[in-house]
């Protein structure tokens, strides 16, 4: 920090050798209390319920998001029909790719911001929600936004039609790209949008609806409305959806196709798919350890395809085993708004629960367990371990 005499002293932590560099919160604004995006303007919910939003990392109250009941489901839906038939699937594809490219440009704008509301909300570290999510979620608009009247040569010899209203739920380990997922594809294609966020991870969702709004789309094509399980299973059964887009777990989407049967409703279910990572004797080992470690401590293993399996040539397992050791021993854990950071925070205090039962069941099931010795802030959340098989 800066002395009086204006020389410059860093105070380093001798656990890992750097000086703390946090980011500075004070580029983001969150508001207090948010309300939901329903026809182009931000509506007190129906509901009179509202639920808190906590930062994972030091479990501080960042603000209060509404809770949507079947009413403003409903009345997000209707917003989305009569401007879908009134307006979006009337508007020529060159128009519509002008508005989505106006919300790929002004998600750079506010990139920082967006990174640091990101990294609040869920935990994950500020260089990954600065140089991964918030790009990542801008080029994906810029994609679609050239895709827009360009559908004829995406299928050939055939022509697209929109669908109508699509009903969009995404998860809490990507929030700001999930939303771009869903979103900007439906736009490109002429579909008129009601998407909710993760009730634990709302609020860059909620900023990308001021984007929106800031943006001028026009009112209805795109609500966002929050809540829980019962805001979700409200958007799945509405008979006025022709599309259910949801990203989440196993479980979840086979009770969406069992709802959904039945029904003229088209569905996208990306489900959790774990991956397995195989080493044989002849790889470039310092490599393939890298790509271990990034496939399984990425965004804290919040990854729907995480490499949470590893198989081993036997004739260098214990060679690999000892560099993974090794390469875990210099991972970073803290604050996730420090840029030193490889580790955040546990997304949630439930998440980090499910992680810990599944944690006792391996060792009790007989499996060797390895913790790196890094320092881990007592606020922090962090599930850095290596099973090993007896």
């Amino acid at each position: 920090m800066a002395t009086k005499n204006n020389t410059i002293k860093l105070k380093f932590d001798s656990s890992r050798n750097l000086a703390p560099a946090p980011e500075s919160k004070s580029a983001a604004k969150i508001n207090e209390r948010y309300d939901l995006f329903i026809n182009g303007k931000f509506e007190k919910p129906l509901s009179k319920k509202y639920f808190a939003t906590i930062n994972p990392a030091t479990e501080e109250k960042l603000s209060e998001v509404a809770e949507a009941n079947a009413a403003d489901v409903n009345k997000a839906v209707e917003a989305a029909r009569n401007a879908y038939e009134k307006t979006w699937k009337k508007t020529s594809p060159k128009e519509r790719a002008k508005y989505i490219y106006r919300i790929a440009r002004m998600v750079q704008e506010k990139a920082r911001e967006l990174a640091i509301i990101e990294t609040l909300d869920g935990g994950k570290p500020i260089r990954e929600s600065r140089d991964f999510d918030v790009p990542t979620a801008a080029n994906h608009f810029f994609y679609y936004a050239g895709w827009a009247d360009k559908l004829e040569y995406a299928f050939p010899n055939r022509t697209a039609q929109p669908l109508g209203v699509a009903g969009q739920i995404i998860p809490w380990n990507f929030p700001l790209l999930m939303a771009a997922w869903k979103i900007a594809p439906a736009l490109a294609t002429g579909n008129t949008v009601v998407l909710k966020p993760a009730e634990t991870t709302s609020l860059t969702a909620l900023k990308l609806a001021e984007i929106i709004q800031e943006a001028d789309l026009p009112p209805g094509v795109v609500n966002i409305i929050t809540g829980a399980g019962d805001t979700g299973a409200a958007i799945v059964n509405h008979p006025d959806i022709n599309k259910i887009a949801f990203t989440g777990s196993t479980n979840v989407g086979k009770i969406i196709q069992r709802a959904i049967a039945g029904t003229n409703k088209k569905a996208t279910l990306e489900l959790g798919g774990k991956a397995a990572n195989i080493i044989f004797d002849d790889a470039p080992l310092d490599q393939a350890v890298e790509g271990v470690i990034n496939g399984i401590f990425f965004n804290q293993g919040h990854v729907c395809c995480a490499g949470s399996r590893l198989y081993v040539q036997e004739s260098v397992f214990k060679t690999v085993v000892q560099k993974l050791k090794d390469r875990m021993e210099s991972l970073i854990v803290g604050d996730p708004l420090d840029k030193n950071t490889d580790i955040g925070a546990i997304n949630s205090k439930e998440q980090l629960e499910v992680i810990n039962k599944y944690l006792g069941i391996g060792q009790k099931e007989g499996a060797e367990m390895y913790q790196s010795t890094c320092a881990i802030p007592k606020k922090v959340s962090f599930a850095g371990q290596l099973f090993l098989p007896m």
